[in-house]
């Protein structure tokens, strides 16, 4: 329960209408996009300057109550989830477009700004931000630097991560920091702004970014390519890649995506295939055709059995906005949609789908299979029932036998999902032990009363390793 005086204190900051306490705003800010997971704030305020962070957070820090800054609350790891209460900071009021520089090719913008009304303004002057998350049309600006998120185009172009060269942020303690700028070159100590970018709201509160444009391709070709053989599919990856061919997306669907999503898209996919490749690439004209055409030529050799190319922009635009729609697909199927990822080599796409599946038949669980296949990046997703919880158990032992999985193939237990809380019991399986704590140092030394989304990256108890028996 938040003291009174704190509460008037907040008011007195942004004012009576954008600090609320009332049980409706409460309960609709106790859960993100992770399932099964809520837990009640004690109040939500709504900033609208960089200026007004400051005082909050000072306020806060005197009376050592809990803050969890959020965007749209769409992530997937718990990451935006209150658990020891406190306040909710949303940061939907701070949505301007500052700038965009020309010269600079840069942009400055302030957290909340929506990703693709940003892709969109930014586009409409003949420029270019290439990272796409799923989540795009309701994802912020600082919700992605928060998680540092990707997307379909990650192989080529890179995550957000690669375009934030600056930012301004509120400590804990209320002073303002501002990291790095409008500079391709600067090492001037340690780099606090990558150090920021994917430090999911334990750090800091970011509240304006300075974001890296380019300039736009100049064509793009989309394709799908269809495999009854899902070790073809990902061999096809592995030699498009080292044929020193990057393609701008190059993802994979599963069987079991493949029938979900041809029948909310209704695309007249060949049901019976075990991947299916999308692949675009961009760049100048004669390039695209010429990558295009090598791209079908390796497809047809490592068996591919029927290869489409897009005959127009609406009907690629179609094809990337089926894949997009894959977990909004498979959310169909049941009352409960689990949406994990692991990341691997690419040369063990394969291999990590097939024991994707062999994990599922063990278990006695639905799991289907889909990613982004040229940087190793899948998401295997669960449809199950939160009321039945005996299900839900054998979904969770699934998911520790993936990870497991993917450390084992020399991967990761998540690619861009995050760690929040529901990846934190396994932080050290991947970094170690020092790892851990020299991470947990970090976190002391910016926020040494643990106020900033306390609870996330760092689990009480890790879990055990798993060791897969495979006979």
């Amino acid at each position: 329960m938040l003291e009174p005086a704190v509460a008037r204190q907040l008011r007195q900051i942004v004012g009576q209408r954008h600090f609320r306490d009332d049980r409706e705003s409460l309960v609709a800010h106790s859960y993100d996009g992770t399932p099964m997971l809520q837990h009640m704030p004690d109040g939500v305020i709504y900033p609208e300057s960089t200026e007004q962070v400051s005082e909050i957070m000072k306020v806060l820090s005197a009376h050592r109550v809990p803050i969890v800054p959020r965007g749209s609350g769409s992530n997937l790891c718990g990451g935006t989830v209150p658990i020891q209460g406190g306040i909710v900071m949303v940061m939907h009021r701070m949505n301007r477009i500052r700038e965009v520089d020309a010269d600079n090719l840069t942009a400055t913008v302030q957290p909340g700004v929506i990703t693709a009304d940003f892709t969109a303004h930014v586009e409409s002057m003949g420029l270019f931000y290439p990272p796409d998350p799923s989540s795009m049309r309701i994802s912020t600006i600082g919700g992605n630097i928060a998680e540092c998120s990707g997307g379909l185009r990650g192989l080529k172009y890179g995550t957000t991560k690669d375009y934030v060269i600056g930012l301004e942020a509120v400590l804990a303690s209320g002073e303002i920091i501002r990291t790095g700028g409008k500079l391709m070159k600067d090492v001037a100590g340690y780099d606090l702004t990558k150090l920021l970018v994917g430090s999911e709201g334990t750090l800091a509160i970011v509240t304006e970014a300075t974001l890296r444009l380019v300039p736009p391709p100049e064509s793009k070709k989309t394709m799908l390519a269809m495999y009854k053989d899902i070790y073809g599919a990902a061999r096809t990856v592995s030699r498009i890649v080292g044929s020193r061919i990057i393609p701008a997306t190059l993802e994979i669907m599963d069987n079991p995506t493949i029938r979900v999503v041809d029948d909310f898209a209704k695309l007249g996919l060949p049901r019976d295939m075990a991947a299916i490749l999308l692949i675009e690439q961009d760049g100048e004209s004669a390039t695209v055709e010429r990558d295009i055409e090598r791209i079908k030529d390796i497809c047809a050799s490592e068996g591919a059995d029927r290869i489409d190319i897009a005959e127009s922009r609406e009907q690629a635009e179609k094809l990337l906005t089926a894949r997009r729609s894959a977990f909004t697909a498979l959310a169909r199927l049941r009352p409960t949609t689990i949406l994990e990822d692991a990341t691997v080599p690419r040369s063990r796409i394969a291999d990590m789908v097939l024991r994707i599946n062999e994990i599922a038949a063990k278990y006695g669980v639905s799991i289907a299979t889909f990613g982004h296949a040229g940087d190793g990046n899948l998401h295997p997703t669960a449809t199950t029932d939160a009321r039945d919880k005996e299900e839900v158990h054998r979904v969770e032992q699934a998911f520790e036998d993936i990870f497991a999985a993917a450390i084992e193939l020399g991967g990761t237990i998540t690619g861009e999902h995050g760690v929040g809380l529901v990846k934190s019991p396994f932080l050290e399986w991947k970094v170690g032990a020092a790892g851990v704590e020299l991470m947990k140092g970090i976190k002391t030394a910016f926020d040494p009363d643990n106020l900033l989304n306390p609870g996330k990256m760092f689990a009480k108890e890790t879990r055990k390793r798993v060791v897969i028996d495979r006979g």
